[in-house]
């Protein structure tokens, strides 16, 4: 290939190191992507409490000395070898990152938020230093490393490697903002002259988010619909004015799903593997998921729904806890795996006792139970209140699993509506944000299931054709790092002259 690219790239979470949602799932494939496009990556996130180095191979490469307000602290930095995968590099600051939770409790975010990422900002950049390496774009995901662009625009940074660098941010979720008190601009080392509405200023505080669209030379999100929704008051967050002036530089780009982790024909996690083809191993999938969650055998014969996230309204949770009653008297089991708000811990933890022959809660994060949910249930509740693009309901898809989810973001990109006459789609939608729609919605999924058999496995094995892989993503993000080299190189002056 022509011109392959150098992609440094900063982000809190990756799997198979730490995870709290898809952010890990992106980060731990897309690099992998443009490796196999002939490119080379360097990811670096913090090392976290349970990042073992004889778990991962991993080696001490050196420290870093970073400025932090009128403090120098030291971090040290270990390196996972590519070994013909992106390269892995870890920040090590155990005050900061050897925690039980990557960024708070059920009570709330941890405290030193804006201290903890600050410095990983700075620290991910200049791990730089320790490698005879230089990067053609630096690569920034959601707020944890938001700054990093902001820094680079001041030259708060190992002089000399990132001048011609391009600046790439993704918003993975525009409502977690990284939004700090003002005092919070000491621990960046940026000048008090940031600290305007063009700047990382928001209604008063400090945004870390606003920090990498301000500053960034290119702007991506993870769907095209939800590119279009950011720019509107309803789903904005009060940062539609700032996306909307820079439309021209704000792609949707729907993430893609790793079919060599997430493919039922040959996942290490199933009792079965299965295919379009031949769906027998489905069944076998659903008898060891009832078995392993101590659910009766005789939902067999019942539609099994299921639900695997973080706990919390975004993600629908607050129609779901008003209708769970009705949602069990559609005669179905339900299984939900995740973690998040507590008071959904309560609740959710008094319906598995009182249902306890009809639904399962694990509240917690477990992998291999989250692919084991995939394959064993029938039908995949997403019925979020907003969705920037969602990965369960591809996964889904692959596993013969009828997504019903609430048509915003990436859920309404990549899900077509069943049609009762033709018989063609791979899911079923609703519009509105209420139970009633989403029970109507469940209803008629559970409605086929029992009525129709053919059909339905039409409806799945649909689905599990469709190919929601890297590869075309990847390209565009490709596409997307050069235009912003471009803009870089051609001496472009950092963006100002809007307000959020």
């Amino acid at each position: 290939m022509t011109n392959p690219l150098r992609v440094l790239m900063l982000a809190s979470e990756m799997i198979p190191y730490a995870k709290t949602g898809g952010l890990a799932d992106v980060i731990g494939a897309l690099p992998a992507a443009l490796r196999a496009l002939g490119h080379e990556v360097i990811v670096v996130i913090p090392r976290y409490r349970g990042i073992e180095p004889g778990r991962y191979k991993m080696k001490r490469i050196g420290e870093v000395q970073v400025p932090l307000g009128d403090r120098v602290m030291g971090a040290g930095v270990d390196q996972v070898p590519g070994d013909g995968d992106p390269t892995v590099l870890f920040i090590d600051r155990k005050n900061y990152f050897d925690r039980e939770a990557l960024y708070g409790t059920p009570q709330g975010d941890f405290p030193d938020n804006a201290e903890r990422f600050a410095f990983f900002g700075r620290a991910a950049l200049a791990a730089c230093t320790l490698l005879s390496w230089t990067p053609d774009v630096v690569h920034a995901h959601d707020w944890q490393a938001g700054l990093a662009p902001a820094l680079l625009a001041y030259n708060l940074c190992p002089p000399g490697r990132f001048a011609k660098a391009g600046r790439v941010f993704t918003i993975h979720n525009l409502a977690y903002q990284g939004s700090f008190e003002p005092a919070a601009l000491d621990l960046t080392g940026l000048p008090p002259s940031s600290f305007t509405p063009e700047g990382i200023e928001f209604f008063g505080k400090i945004s870390f988010l606003k920090a990498g669209i301000v500053y960034s030379d290119a702007i991506t999100t993870v769907s095209r619909k939800y590119a279009e929704e950011i720019q509107t008051p309803e789903f904005g967050c009060g940062m539609e004015g700032i996306l909307t002036r820079r439309k021209a530089d704000l792609a949707g780009i729907l993430n893609g799903v790793d079919y060599a982790e997430w493919d039922p024909r040959h996942d290490p996690d199933l009792p079965a593997h299965y295919g379009p083809e031949d769906l027998s191993g489905k069944r076998k999938c659903k008898e060891a998921l009832l078995a392993r969650l101590g659910l009766p055998a005789a939902l067999l014969k019942k539609p099994l729904i299921g639900m695997i996230g973080r706990l919390a309204d975004q993600k629908g949770m607050d129609l779901v806890a008003a209708s769970i009653r009705k949602i069990l008297a559609l005669d179905t089991g339900m299984v939900i795996l995740g973690s998040g708000d507590a008071r959904y811990h309560r609740l959710l933890a008094e319906v598995a006792k009182r249902e306890s022959g009809r639904a399962a809660i694990v509240l917690a994060f477990d992998n291999a139970l989250a692919h084991q949910i995939e394959a064993g249930s029938d039908i995949f509740l997403m019925p979020s209140r907003y969705e920037p693009c969602g990965l369960n309901q591809i996964y889904s898809l692959r596993y013969g699993t009828v997504p019903v989810v609430r048509a915003t973001g990436g859920l309404d990109d990549t899900i077509e509506p069943f049609d009762p006459r033709t018989g063609s789609g791979t899911g079923f939608k609703f519009h509105d944000y209420t139970s009633e729609a989403m029970i109507e919605a469940l209803t008629a999924a559970v409605t086929l299931w029992r009525s129709d058999r053919e059909r339905w496995e039409g409806l799945l094995r649909e689905g599990m054709r469709r190919d929601f892989s890297w590869h075309a993503s990847a390209r565009r993000y490709v596409e997307v790092y050069r235009q912003a080299i471009r803009r870089r190189r051609s001496g472009r002056p950092d963006l100002e002259g809007w307000t959020a």
